[in-house]
C-alpha cells in the first residue's frame, strides 16, 4: 500500500463520507483548547469526581484505574441494573481506595434507568461500562447532561447505534466535552512506536496484514429457577447479540482497530464465513464461535481478520503487517526484514488500561479536551461489517452497512426485568442462529 494515497474519485468520494462526522484520529488522541469544559489542576487542588455506570469486572477495573491516576479523585455516583454487582463493586473499590470512594446510598442506584441518577449527580466524568448495546443511549445521555466521559468498547452492536454515537459525539465537540473510547492499544508506547515507524516506511509500502483474536472463550451463567429471560440475557450478555454484538464486535475490536489505526482508514468492503461448529450449547445463545473476514480497502490494501472460541486449537492475540521490504508483528512491538531477521524492537511496554486513564486524567487537569469517539464508533462499524459478512455469506460494502436500518433493540424502552427481550427462545430454550445465504435481510436489511 502506496502510503495509503487515494486512487480516483471512488476512492476519495468514499474518504469524504467518512470525514462527514470527524477526523481519524490516527495513533494518538485528539486534544483541542479547553474553552469553556471544566479546567482541572494539578496537585489535588481541585478533585475529579467520578461516575460509573455499569458495575461488573470491566467497570470496576476502569474505576480503579481511574482512582489510580495523579491528583486527587472521588467516585461519588454508581449504577448498575443488578443490586448484588453495584454492592459488589463497591466493596471491591472500597477495600483498594477506602479514601476514594465517597458513593453515598443516595447515590446508589439500581435498574435499566439507574444511570440517570449518576448523570445528574455533580460526576465530573462518568465511566460507562454496561453490556454495549446500551452505549449510544447512555453516551448520548451523558452528553447532553454535560458529563467528560470514558465508554468501553466496542460503543454499539448495530450500525443505529453507531450513528447514534457518531451524533452525540459532534455535540460533545461542540460542547468540548472529553470522549475516551477504551481501545487502549492507543495509549501503549509500543503500539504507538511501532506504528509510527512503520508509517514512517520501515517496511515500505503496506497493503496487506493479519489480525487475530483465537482464543478458548469466555464464561456462561446458568438460568435460575424462576428468572425472567431478560435477566437470563443480562447476566449472560456476551451470547447475546443486541447485548453484545457477537465476539467479533466485542473483542476482535481491538486487533481491527490497530489495523484501521495503522492503515489510517476504514475498508469500503467485505466478505467472509463464520458460523457455530464446537460452541453450539443453549447456553451460548446465539453467537458464531468463528468468524473469517477479508476486509478490502480504498486503495485495495487487504486485512485478513480471524477470530474464534474454540478450545484447543491454536491462539493467537496478534496483528501483523507485510510490506515490500519486510513485516512486523505490532502486538510485540518486533519488526523484521525481508529474510525475517529482526531489525527493531520496541521498549517494554506498559499496562494499556492504566496507561489510558493516565492519559485522560492528565489532559483534563491541564486543561486538554481529548476525543476518540470518532475513530471508537468507525471502528466498531468496521467489526459490526465483518459480522454482517460472516453472518450473510454476502460481500458487504461499508455504506450498505452504516446506513443499514436493522436495530437489534430499542433500548430507550427497556425499562425492568419484565420487559420482553428482543431476542426470544424456542421451545427447547435454544436460540435461532443466522444462517448464511438466507440471512440478509434480517442482518442489513
Amino acid at each position: 500500500m502506496s502510503q495509503n494515497s487515494p486512487q480516483g474519485p471512488a476512492s476519495a468520494a468514499r474518504r469524504g463520507f467518512l470525514k462527514t462526522t470527524a477526523a481519524v484520529a490516527a495513533g494518538s488522541m485528539l486534544t483541542s483548547p479547553a474553552s469553556g469544559a471544566p479546567a482541572f489542576h494539578v496537585a489535588g487542588r481541585d478533585v475529579i469526581k467520578i461516575g460509573l455506570v455499569g458495575c461488573g469486572g470491566r467497570g470496576t477495573g476502569a474505576a480503579t484505574n481511574a482512582m489510580n491516576t495523579e491528583g486527587s479523585t472521588e467516585l461519588v455516583a454508581v449504577a448498575d441494573a443488578f443490586e448484588g454487582r453495584l454492592k459488589g463493586c463497591l466493596e471491591e473499590l472500597s477495600k483498594g481506595h477506602p479514601d476514594k470512594v465517597k458513593v453515598s446510598p443516595d447515590n446508589q442506584f439500581v435498574g435499566f434507568d439507574a444511570y440517570k441518577g449518576v448523570l445528574a449527580s455533580d460526576a465530573d466524568l462518568i465511566i460507562l461500562t454496561t453490556p454495549p448495546g446500551f452505549r449510544p443511549l447512555h453516551f448520548e445521555a451523558a452528553v447532553n447532561a454535560g458529563k467528560h466521559v470514558f465508554m468501553e468498547k466496542p460503543v454499539a452492536t448495530d450500525a443505529a447505534g453507531v450513528r447514534r454515537v457518531l451524533a452525540a459525539n459532534e455535540i460533545a465537540k461542540a460542547k468540548n466535552l472529553a470522549v475516551q473510547v477504551g481501545l487502549q492499544r492507543h495509549h501503549e508506547p509500543m503500539y504507538r512506536e511501532t506504528i509510527a515507524r512503520l508509517k514512517d516506511g520501515a517496511i515500505g509500502d503496506i497493503n496487506f496484514a493479519r489480525a487475530y483474536w483465537n482464543g478458548d472463550g469466555v464464561w456462561t451463567n446458568p438460568r435460575r429457577p424462576g428468572e425472567s429471560e431478560m435477566e437470563y440475557q443480562m447476566r449472560n450478555w456476551y451470547y447475546f447479540n443486541w447485548l453484545c454484538g457477537d465476539h467479533i464486535v466485542e473483542q476482535h475490536i481491538h486487533n481491527i482497530d490497530v489495523i484501521n489505526w495503522l492503515f489510517d482508514d476504514y475498508p469500503v468492503k467485505a466478505q467472509g464465513q463464520g458460523g457455530r461448529q464446537v460452541r453450539t450449547g443453549k447456553e451460548h445463545g446465539e453467537i458464531y464461535d468463528h468468524h473469517f473476514v477479508e476486509f478490502t480497502y480504498g486503495d485495495n490494501a487487504v486485512m485478513l481478520s480471524q477470530c474464534r472460541h474454540i478450545p484447543g486449537c491454536w491462539n493467537s492475540v496478534d496483528e501483523y503487517a507485510h510490506g515490500s521490504k519486510g513485516w512486523a508483528n505490532l502486538s510485540r512491538g518486533r519488526i523484521y526484514d525481508k529474510d525475517g531477521q529482526e531489525v527493531w524492537r520496541a521498549p517494554r511496554n506498559v499496562n494499556g488500561w492504566q496507561q489510558e486513564h493516565h492519559h485522560l486524567f492528565a489532559d483534563l487537569r491541564e486543561g486538554r479536551i481529548p476525543n476518540e469517539g470518532d475513530y471508537g464508533a468507525k471502528s466498531t462499524m468496521t467489526a459490526i461489517m465483518g459480522r454482517m459478512a460472516t453472518y450473510t455469506g454476502q460481500e458487504i460494502t461499508w455504506e450498505q452497512a452504516f446506513n443499514s436500518k436493522i436495530a437489534l433493540a430499542d433500548f430507550d424502552n427497556i425499562k425492568s426485568f419484565d420487559d420482553v427481550p428482543p431476542v426470544l427462545p424456542n421451545e427447547d430454550l435454544s436460540y435461532n442462529i443466522m444462517q448464511p445465504g438466507k440471512s440478509w435481510d434480517k442482518v442489513v436489511g
